[in-house]
């Protein structure tokens, strides 16, 4: 029987092929035939000369988003559908390698809810559009278990209270929304619709990069896609739409540096979001928004070239401090921000070095500290979710995760090492020259006096956390925002068409997920980006879908 999984070469040919260009996209589909040939266009026509494959609906992206299209167009609306994956094997994005929670709104609680997005988006997401989510996102549960789906229903989200602004408006919103609680998370809720989409029949090919859409100039309507799999140009008729659910572009140093509130801002997560649907998408005339939204909070970053990523990081002890770019402490060390938006932490601008002083923070600990456990146990042990999940198969892997001993860390240089607190500054120094190695002897005795005393009076960090550094050696590790990924792309609407810069919809052109998520001012909805992959991949598989094929009109 076939699997339905076709293309991919090795680790070191796709990467080598794909470059920085490649399309970031991830997806299942169904192969409604194809006919080989040219893929190029014919002399002075916009028209392929031939369709190397055929579908209704083109997916472009097998993550959580591409999934759940892929699923709907197949088998709710009756579709062929065909999905593109940058990666060589498997696919899943960020929604494999995540929690795993998505969000669940009840019936009785619709209206609340649609007045907690208001809220906390500050009016930037239109009304229509929230009208839509959460009419779609109350059937999120009745979709899980028609597919199968482990989850339990939880009311509190991992770090408290949802959701996550709960509290505007005089505490208007607590308990306005639940939560999905996977155990296993995103990794077996792949693997459970993953397994749905091959009893459907729904057809991946792996390796496609280089994507670019086909659009008819009269019209502007987009009738397919060219795409590269492995190192040959293809052309892809779609004849009622294309879906795009290319995901974020956290692995983009370009479009980060260019959109982002600030810089650098690094990524635990799935390596393929390159952002390549950007430029396809604005080829073709598309409107962007929310470029500079993201979900994250703070995390190491190693400065390894060979290990280009965010490491979420958790101090096994509390003999340790942070400082800024200049050696002082600005914040009590364990209320640095929630864990989807900590970030904001960080954006802070010192016109006195006509930067951000807290990009890098560096967190500062002893001897007793080190050897007291593994400093990144946030992931791998307890979640089986990053970059490194443990499930994940070597092409996909980025590493096999931290040490126990934090030993291999140190000797790559991850973690700075002093024997006196003046050496370990100057090594800091020598990455950052902002670094005050008298101040951070200033803010080291500071500290030390408050733990004697038992009370922070700068930043009123609890008395039970305020444990003296011993005598040295003394280590660094480097703090900068990221974690999980960014939510820029295409504006849509409530159907989730793309629209162009007039605001218009771009026939035949849809998105969803993480490329161009709605959340406008600030992430702010518990389980939300698994949710915006439910809501929109279902909303604009149905109504592509409910379109006529674009060649019946001949």
């Amino acid at each position: 029987m076939s699997t339905g999984r076709e293309g991919g070469v090795s680790r070191r040919s796709f990467l080598k092929g794909a470059g920085v260009a490649a399309a970031a996209v991830a997806g299942a589909g169904a192969l409604a035939g194809c006919a080989s040939g040219e893929s190029g266009a014919a002399s002075g026509d916009w028209m392929p000369a031939n369709w190397d494959y055929e579908c209704d609906l083109l997916v472009i992206g097998y993550g959580g988003a591409g999934m759940w299209a892929s699923l709907i167009g197949a088998d709710e609306c009756g579709q062929e559908v065909l999905v593109l994956e940058k990666a060589p094997v498997e696919g899943g994005g960020n929604s494999r390698i995540n929690n795993g929670e998505w969000t669940i709104v009840e019936e009785d609680e619709k209206e609340r809810f649609k007045e907690y997005i208001k809220a906390f988006t500050h009016g930037k997401t239109p009304e229509p559009m929230i009208e839509a989510w959460v009419n779609e996102c109350a059937r999120n549960t009745e979709y899980a278990d028609k597919y199968g789906m482990t989850y339990e229903v939880s009311e509190v989200a991992l770090a408290g209270a949802i959701p996550e602004y709960y509290f505007l408006d005089d505490n208007a919103y607590e308990g306005s929304c639940k939560l999905s609680s996977v155990d296993g998370f995103g990794m077996l809720s792949f693997h459970e619709l993953d397994a749905k989409r091959e009893e459907l029949g729904v057809q991946v090919l792996f390796d496609c990069h280089d994507e670019r859409l086909i659009q008819n100039p009269d019209t502007k309507e987009i009738v397919g896609a060219y795409a590269t799999i492995g190192s040959e140009e293809k052309a892809v008729k779609a004849r009622k739409g294309v879906i795009m659910t290319c995901g974020g572009f956290e692995f983009n140093e370009e479009l980060k540096n260019e959109y982002l509130k600030c810089y650098p801002f690094k990524f635990e997560g799935w390596r393929f979001n390159t952002g390549d649907g950007i430029k396809m998408v604005e080829d073709v005339g598309a409107k962007l928004w929310h470029m500079d939204m993201v979900i994250s909070m703070y995390s190491m970053w190693t400065r390894d070239p060979e290990y280009d990523f965010s490491i979420l990081y958790s101090m096994p002890g509390f003999s340790y401090f942070n400082v800024n770019r200049l050696g002082k402490r600005y914040v009590n060390e364990n209320s640095m921000g929630s864990p989807h938006n900590g970030w904001h932490t960080l954006l802070h601008f010192d016109d006195s070095i006509d930067d951000y002083d807290r990009i890098p923070s560096w967190c500062i600990f002893d001897q007793s500290c080190f050897d007291a456990g593994k400093m990144s146990t946030s992931q791998g042990d307890s979640f089986e979710c990053g970059n490194f999940a443990s499930d994940l198969p070597d092409e996909l892997r980025d590493w096999d995760g931290w040490s126990q001993d934090n030993l291999a860390e140190l000797e790559r240089g991850w973690i700075l090492k002093g024997d006196t607190l003046e050496e370990l500054g100057q090594k800091i120094k020598e990455f950052d020259h902002w670094m005050d190695v008298d101040t951070l002897r200033a803010t080291f005795d500071e500290y030390q006096g408050f733990c004697e005393a038992g009370k922070d009076t700068r930043f009123d960090r609890s008395e039970k956390t305020l444990v003296a550094l011993d005598g040295g050696p003394y280590y660094a590790i480097s703090i900068y925002p990221g974690s999980c990924s960014t939510l820029g792309g295409p504006m849509k609407n409530e159907n989730a068409q793309v629209l162009d810069t007039q605001r218009n919809p771009i026939p035949r052109l849809y998105a969803a997920g993480c490329f161009g998520n709605f959340q406008s001012h600030s992430y702010g909805i518990t389980g939300g980006n698994n949710a915006e992959n439910q809501v929109w991949g279902r909303i604009a598989a149905r109504h592509a879908a409910g379109l006529e094929a674009w060649d019946a009109k001949k």
